[in-house]
């Protein structure tokens, strides 16, 4: 396909969508199918002429789909209800050309069949090949239709748990189901040949598989099966994990394909010679490798930040790219000449990659809404070259027309290159190559020192990725694992403790230090030396055993001596008693009563007790709560007498005013019961 600008028998086509507003386009080899928005209409144009076929009256369509031949479109609008509270039927399959309904209703435009379809996943209809069978997943089975009766069902695969299937693209009307996990079976991928659903001519079951991608080569004669799970319970990966498995379908082999390289899979294709498929696979940077039908390892490509993998139309060229987060570059490799890296592409922000039907050119884009900015459309030669720019306000989707790809093309799609069009020469024009590549940003300590092995990838001989298999450690070599040690550039090395933390000589580490770090830290150390100190000098046992004297300030007046020491033994563990009522003062009192009776009376010398006997034991100075000692008949008199204080505060409560709960009142009501088992106690007011 020649870079050139449109030809001018499209004129017609331009000239119809003018002053449309598009919601989307799908193009297939013998129609363009426009869906319009504010017309609330699906307009089907001839691509060779640009004239209109037909226009489906469709309001608020959200899905848009074709049959393999283009002879059926099949749209889907929201789920809804009608006046009488039933669901509308959401899913509707339109004949292209007029007259083939073959409903009860041939007003409606050309209907073929409608549907209730309320999950927007899996909304499509799948067909053979052929288009002479359509099929649909409901509730444990798939329903099979002839594609000019829907009304009537054909056939059915009964299959419990069904949750996917893919049809065979070949002639062999092969079907693939899969069901989940299910009361701890394990999860099944079967193959089955229509009509016969009785037996499957190839399966496989595994476990980790919440979901699925099934991809069939173009034969049809192999499936790969790549099954992911919501949660990685090894705690490795926040998305999940990922595992491949290839399936022939005539039963004679089935595998789980072995990745050496940890993490997730990026992508997987088939080429279309079916003979062999790539996978990219791993941590960053990942590993692209190249498969035969039996699962053995043909080609591994170098490491690169890379997520995408297509081949070209016939199986010449395979492209790895990396899009999304990644930087958007593309490496172009040539299978045919021992796997030759052709050119590397700076495609930077693209959502769409497509290869051109005769494989000579790639087409990137950016579209809207995924970025808002720098949308518009790239053409490149396979050489690497730049062939065609043009940059759009908003682009919603761009494709190729499909052609036929039965026959590669005779000619050398590397030589010669054809000529840019002049908006690329415009472009490139605009485009500043840097004089100095601009590497990654170094902090000034670090400049002119070699890049540890941690801050490097590992395409570039930095370390591998290891995951320590949980998302809550810390930060290891790479991100995960054990966390590393502490290292200042020009500094010496330190020991590791184990742990993560260093050890090191505090003398030795002093000469490191600035005058002001080293000022503060003596600052520290002789506080603590202090704090140690009167530590000591407190819990020193004096002569007498009474605690140490305090010398008051001889600057300081007596008032403000005594003053000072107030707010002092105010600030240090005094806590004011909150005022209580007149019996829980009484009760207060005479708890201090009792404890005072109950200590061993000692001598007195004028009203003071006299100091012990130097022979004497020191005291226990023991700190215990007050509810920890005690005979279980005391426990339960201060738990009473808690009780009763409650029930005076409760009292005032009402007193004053305030409503009570009812759990309140039915306390208050206890009193009496309180009081008589205080009595049989022994207890006295």
């Amino acid at each position: 396909m020649a870079p050139a600008p449109a030809p001018s028998r499209f004129g017609s086509f331009a000239d119809t969508l003018r002053g449309r507003h598009l919601k989307g386009m799908i193009i297939t080899a013998q129609a363009i199918f426009v869906l319009g928005s504010s017309e609330h209409r699906v307009t089907v144009i001839d691509a060779s002429v640009g004239h209109v076929i037909t226009t489906i009256p469709a309001q608020n369509v959200f899905e848009l789909g074709f049959s393999p031949l283009g002879s059926f479109i099949i749209t889907w609008q929201r789920p809804s209800k009608d006046e009488n509270g039933d669901a509308v039927k959401n899913l509707k399959v339109w004949s292209v050309l007029e007259g083939q309904a073959t409903g009860p209703r041939e007003a409606e435009h050309n209907i073929v069949g409608r549907f209730v379809q309320k999950s927007q996943t899996g909304w499509n209809l799948q067909y053979t090949y052929d288009e002479r069978y359509c099929a649909r997943v409901v509730t444990n089975e798939v329903q099979f239709y002839k594609s000019g009766d829907l009304g009537n069902v054909w056939n059915k695969l009964l299959v419990e748990g069904v949750l996917d299937f893919s049809v065979s693209p070949s002639e062999n009307h092969s079907i693939a189901v899969f069901a989940p996990e299910r009361k701890g079976q394990p999860a099944a991928v079967k193959v089955y040949n229509a009509p016969e659903f009785s037996t499957p001519v190839s399966q496989k079951k595994f476990f980790k598989g919440d979901k699925v991608q099934l991809k069939w080569n173009q034969k049809g004669t192999e499936l790969i099966v790549l099954a992911q799970t919501e949660v990685d319970k090894t705690g490795k990966s926040y998305y999940g994990e990922t595992t491949l498995y290839l399936l022939s379908v005539n039963g004679g082999f089935d595998s789980r394909i072995d990745l050496d390289k940890d993490g997730p899979i990026h992508d997987v294709t088939w080429s279309p010679n079916s003979l062999e498929f790539g996978v990219v696979y791993g941590y960053m940077p990942a590993k692209t490798t190249l498969f035969d039908v039996r699962g053995q390892a043909t080609h591994n490509f170098a490491l690169s930040p890379r997520n995408t993998i297509l081949f070209s139309p016939h199986g010449r060229f395979v492209l790895v790219a990396g899009f999304g987060n990644l930087a958007g570059q593309m490496d172009i490799y040539d299978l045919e000449k021992n796997y030759q890296k052709v050119c590397t592409i700076e495609a930077s922000n693209a959502s769409v990659c497509e290869w051109s039907p005769d494989g000579k050119y790639i087409l990137t884009a950016t579209t809207s809404p995924r970025l808002r900015v720098d949308n518009g459309v790239r053409i490149w030669h396979v050489g690497g070259a730049l062939m065609y720019n043009e940059d759009l306000q908003e682009l919603y989707h761009v494709t190729w027309r499909p052609q036929s790809q039965t026959k590669p093309p005779h000619e050398n799609l590397l030589h010669p290159v054809p000529t840019p069009h002049t908006s690329a020469l415009a472009y490139l024009g605009t485009v500043k190559t840097p004089s100095k590549p601009a590497g990654a940003y170094r902090p000034p300590g670090a400049r002119g020192q070699l890049t540890p092995l941690a801050f490097k990838r590992e395409d570039e001989g930095g370390a591998a990725y290891v995951s320590s298999g949980s998302l809550s450690l810390g930060i290891g070599v790479n991100g995960f694992g054990k966390p590393r040690k502490r290292e200042v550039p020009g500094t010496e090395p330190v020991s590791d403790n184990g742990n993560g933390t260093t050890i090191g000589n505090s003398a030795d580490g002093d000469d490191q230090l600035s005058k002001a770090a080293l000022k503060n830290k003596k600052k520290r150390e002789a506080k603590k030396a202090k704090d140690a100190a009167e530590k000591a000098t407190v819990l020193a046992p004096t002569a007498d055993n009474a605690p140490p004297a305090v010398t008051p300030s001889p600057g300081r007046s007596p008032e403000r001596r005594d003053r000072e020491g107030h707010e002092r033994n105010r600030s240090r563990g005094f806590v004011e008693p909150r005022p209580q009522s007149k019996q829980g003062q009484r009760n207060l009192r005479r708890s201090r009563e009792q404890q005072s009776s109950k200590l061993p009376p000692g001598p007195k010398t004028n009203g003071m007790s006299s100091a012990p006997a130097a022979s004497e034991p020191a005291p226990d100075l023991t700190v215990t709560s007050p509810g920890s000692g005690g005979s279980p008949q005391d426990k339960k008199v201060r738990a009473l007498l808690k009780k009763l204080r409650a029930i005076d505060d409760l009292k005032m409560r009402r007193a004053g005013g305030e409503k009570l709960e009812g759990t309140q009142i039915r306390k208050m009501d206890t009193e009496d019961e309180v009081r008589q088992e205080l009595d049989s106690l022994g207890w006295n007011e």
